[in-house]
C-alpha cells in the first residue's frame, strides 16, 4: 500500500489585501467569546468581504450566558447592523464546562469593565434552530467559523445533517500539530470537548484547522496596539484594549504586544492566501488519559508498521493550516477594523 506525498499549498486568494470584494462570503461564527473571540467579531463585522449572517454561542472561555452578553457588547461596540445570536450549549457533550477565566478574566473579557448591550438580545431560538435557518436558508453556500468548543456544530450535524449540502467550508479554530496548551498535546477548543471535535471531522465538508501552529504566530506590533487603544472610535479601541489584555500572560513577552488568536481564522477566511495549509488525515484523541482531545495530525509521507501489519484505517482529509503571512493578516486587521 502507498500514500502520495501530501501536497502544501498556499489557498487561492479570493479577496485582495486591501479587502475589497463584488461577492462577500456569507460566514456565520459560532464562539465563546472571550477576548480574541471579540477581536474576530470587531473584524468580521466590519470587513467588506465577509457577510456576517449571525452568530451563535457556546460555553467554553466561560458560561454560555456570559458569552452571550459578550457578544451582544462586542456587536454593539462594533457597530454593527441587527445580527440573530443564539445561546447554545452550557456544557460539552459528555463532561463538565471548563472554562479559561484564568487567561480571559472574570467576565471572560480581559475584566475591561464593559457596558451592557443597549438594545440588543438573543433571538428565541437555540444555537442549534438558528444554525439550521440561517445555513438552509442562504441563498449561497455558508461558511461557518468556530472558534470555540464545537458542542454546538457537533449537535447540529447530528441532529441536522442535510445542513451540509449548503456548507461551502469550516474553517475552525482548534487542534494543534504540534504543541497543546490545555495539555501539553490538546488545544483548548477540542480537548474541551473532544467528542463534538471528531463530531466536526466526519462532516463530509471542506474543513480547514487553524489550529495553535499559526494561531500563535499573528501578534500586533506594540505601536499599533497603543494605536488602536487611543482611537477616538469605540470599536477600534476596543480592540486595542483586548490585545493590551492579551500581553504578557499569553505571548510570554514583556513588549506591550498583542496576539490576534481566535481573529486570525476569520482573516483566512477573507484571504485565504495568507495561509499555507496541507490536506492530511487527523483523527481526535477520545480515550481517557493525557492524550485525550489531542488532534493526531499524520505528516507520514508513507504508511508505517501499523498500517503494514494492520491495514489502513481511513481518516478524514483536513487542511491543516501549517504556515501563515504574520505580516499580511496584520495588515488586513488594522486596515478592517480601523476603517469605520
Amino acid at each position: 500500500m502507498t500514500t502520495a506525498e501530501p501536497a502544501t499549498h498556499a489557498q487561492p486568494n479570493s479577496l485582495d489585501i486591501q479587502g475589497s470584494s463584488s461577492d462577500p462570503i456569507p460566514v456565520i461564527i459560532d464562539c465563546d467569546t472571550g477576548v480574541d473571540d471579540a477581536l474576530a467579531l470587531l473584524f468580521a463585522v466590519r470587513h467588506p468581504g465577509l457577510d456576517l449572517r449571525a452568530v451563535t454561542c457556546v460555553a467554553g472561555n466561560t458560561d454560555v450566558d456570559q458569552v452571550v452578553r459578550n457578544t451582544l457588547t462586542v456587536l454593539d461596540q462594533a457597530g454593527a447592523p441587527d445580527l440573530p445570536v443564539a445561546r447554545g450549549a452550557e456544557r460539552p457533550l459528555l463532561e463538565p464546562a471548563r472554562p479559561a477565566t484564568h487567561v480571559h478574566g472574570r467576565d471572560g473579557m480581559g475584566d475591561l469593565g464593559l457596558p451592557a448591550p443597549t438594545t440588543r438580545t438573543p433571538v428565541d431560538v437555540d444555537a442549534v434552530t438558528l444554525l439550521r435557518r440561517e445555513i438552509l436558508g442562504s441563498p449561497r453556500p455558508v461558511t461557518l467559523i468556530p472558534m470555540a468548543p464545537l458542542t454546538n456544530i457537533a449537535l447540529l450535524l447530528r441532529t441536522y445533517p442535510e445542513v451540509t449540502r449548503n456548507i461551502e467550508r469550516i474553517v475552525f479554530m482548534g487542534g494543534a500539530v504540534d504543541v497543546g496548551n490545555a495539555t501539553p498535546v490538546a488545544e483548548f477548543n477540542v480537548w474541551h470537548d473532544p467528542e463534538a471535535a471528531a463530531v466536526l471531522l466526519t462532516a463530509g465538508v471542506p474543513i480547514t484547522m487553524y489550529g495553535l501552529d499559526v494561531f500563535r504566530r499573528v501578534v500586533m506590533p506594540a505601536a499599533d496596539v497603543q494605536r488602536l487603544r487611543e482611537s477616538a472610535e469605540p470599536g477600534a479601541r476596543l480592540a486595542g484594549q483586548l490585545l493590551a489584555h492579551r500581553d504578557p500572560a499569553v505571548t510570554g513577552d514583556p513588549t506591550p504586544t498583542g496576539g490576534l488568536g481566535d481573529a486570525g481564522a476569520v482573516c483566512a477566511v477573507a484571504d485565504p492566501a495568507g495561509l499555507t495549509t496541507s490536506a492530511l488525515p487527523v483523527e481526535v484523541s477520545l480515550a481517557p488519559g493525557p492524550a485525550r482531545g489531542q488532534t493526531v495530525v499524520d505528516r507520514r509521507p508513507r504508511p508505517g508498521e501499523s498500517e503494514i501489519h494492520h491495514g489502513a484505517r481511513a481518516k478524514p482529509l483536513v487542511d491543516v493550516a501549517l504556515d501563515v503571512d504574520v505580516e499580511r493578516y496584520v495588515k488586513l486587521y488594522l486596515g478592517t477594523v480601523e476603517t469605520r
